[in-house]
């Protein structure tokens, strides 16, 4: 779901990696763009590759993806069905390879993955960086071949739907948290020239780039946020209704995910700012705030 910021938040990769082989999950949408992007990796002269992000429980998707093994284990971004619902197939498809992911729910033969890890394995070297803020789980990858090629390190970030290749993505409140978000793209900030690799969407030239963007953006979209609870809206349909007047209102059921998580971001703030409670709650009624899961996907602008 593009709506204004429909662009690339950073410039487009030339070529992907030489170790990279994209496949794309024939589930495109408003929240997916092109489909959901599963990533082999497979390092220059070895013969076991790594998959991220198996996708749907889509059979034909999946049975191309086996047709790409023999594969070591499967890695998870964060556990949104369009990026682990074939999961636990593919590891049958491949005869019981481990899934690893951050939520315990979508491991398969293995224990949790500590999102701080690092680990070399099949000539590839692994970092998971701890991204939280689009769901509770989602992890980034940072991978690079142990063997430099060229003479060059190929290091490149796959980012899950943490930073995508077109648009921006959701905040899915409530098990996504606009403070753990906007500190995750700080983390990502590090990583000038590298590459990023998205859940959906192209290939980006730059994560350090992208991240940048999206932090501009969020900072943005907060103050608009501010200035519409400033004016007298006091809920999430309320401050979209002012935010996205101009966005076509079947697509508003998305926005009110983000702004619900920037509500909560402003009231925490505001509580931190006043802790005897004397100043009045931001973009609170009385009423009920939660939302129901989140999904994967881009976020109105």
């Amino acid at each position: 779901m593009t709506g204004h910021v429909s662009a690339p938040a950073a410039a487009l990769v030339d070529q992907l990696p030489s170790w990279v082989t994209l496949l794309r999950a024939p589930n495109p949408g408003p929240m997916t763009l092109d489909g959901t992007n599963t990533w082999l990796l497979r390092a220059p002269g070895q013969e076991t590759g790594v998959v991220i992000d198996p996708g749907p429980a889509d059979e034909e998707h999946l049975a191309r993806i086996a047709a790409q093994g023999p594969i070591g284990f499967i890695l998870i971004t964060h556990g949104h069905a369009d990026h682990v619902e074939g999961a636990r197939r593919l590891s049958d498809l491949l005869g019981g390879v481990r899934v690893f992911a951050a939520d315990p729910t979508h491991c398969v033969g293995t224990a949790p993955l500590d999102p701080t890890e690092s680990f070399d394995a099949y000539g590839l070297e692994f970092d998971a960086l701890d991204t939280p803020g689009h769901t509770r789980d989602s992890v980034c990858f940072l991978v690079e071949p142990t063997t430099p090629m060229d003479g060059q390190a190929q290091a490149a970030v796959f980012t899950g739907d943490t930073i995508l290749g077109r648009g921006t993505t959701v905040v899915a409140h409530p098990d996504g948290d606009l403070g753990q978000y906007l500190d995750s793209l700080e983390l990502l900030t590090a990583y000038d020239g590298l590459p990023a690799l998205p859940g959906h969407g192209p290939a980006l030239a730059d994560c350090a780039a992208a991240a940048r963007f999206y932090l501009a953006h969020r900072r943005a979209r907060l103050d608009q946020v501010r200035q519409a609870v400033a004016a007298g809206a006091t809920t999430a349909p309320e401050v979209v209704a002012v935010v996205y007047a101009d966005v076509d209102r079947s697509l508003w059921w998305a926005a009110e995910w983000s702004v619900r998580a920037q509500l909560d971001y402003l009231e925490r703030r505001e509580r931190d700012d006043d802790p005897a409670g004397a100043g009045q709650e931001v973009g609170s009624s009385g009423q009920e705030r939660e939302s129901g899961p989140g999904v994967s996907g881009l976020d109105l602008p």
